[in-house]
């Protein structure tokens, strides 16, 4: 892993971008990682476009800002390709990650001649067959690990079960679901 890894988050209000970024830093910290998960307030009502920023790092973080120049980005919603600018600043040897079933050529074209990685996954599928509703943000989360690498997959099953079970104590019927969506996302992340 680089010194410092940073991520930024697209979605809209809702989804659950804001809660992917911060399960995200506290399973980096779980593995001895230095972490910061914030999101960016503003005006955001459900389904207006937010952002969610995480850096992971081996060493302290001093650096207290949002994310400009990322390594990473997660989109959690496709429609954000057309109106906001996502690939901005991010560095070609990252990557992108998109909840999309639209066609690579549509998505390269959005993307800005963006030539870095460039990952999609189908986060709507996921979640409806393992939730039965359509919740983005575990799928995003564990497709995001996979691509970064920031951790092994068998740690982060670990980590994010024993998270579901502390958030979801008062629903356990959530969890078997959850940690579903994590295993089959991390399968189905793809390059295109």
């Amino acid at each position: 892993m680089n010194d410092l890894i940073e991520i930024r988050w697209h979605g809209r209000g809702g989804q659950g971008a804001k809660t992917a970024s911060l399960l995200l830093a506290d399973a980096a910290f779980n593995t001895g990682k230095y972490i910061q998960g914030f999101p960016e307030y503003g005006p955001e009502r459900m389904g207006a476009p937010i952002t969610a920023y995480n850096r992971i790092s081996n060493n302290p973080i001093t650096v207290h800002s949002n994310i400009y120049e990322p390594d990473y980005v997660v989109v959690v919603d496709d429609t954000l390709l057309e109106s906001v600018d996502v690939t901005a600043g991010l560095k070609e040897k990252g990557a992108i990650v998109i909840n999309t079933t639209k066609s690579p050529e549509y998505i390269k074209s959005m993307l800005k001649g963006y030539s870095g990685g460039v990952y999609t996954i189908d986060a709507r599928k996921i979640s409806m067959e393992t939730l039965g509703k359509y919740f983005p943000n575990t799928p995003m989360l564990a497709a995001i690990v996979k691509v970064t690498g920031i951790m092994n997959d068998e740690d982060f099953i670990k980590d994010m079960e024993g998270s579901f079970k502390h958030k979801f104590a008062k629903k356990p019927e959530v969890i078997d679901g959850n940690m579903k969506a994590i295993e089959m996302a991390l399968q189905e992340v793809q390059k295109i």
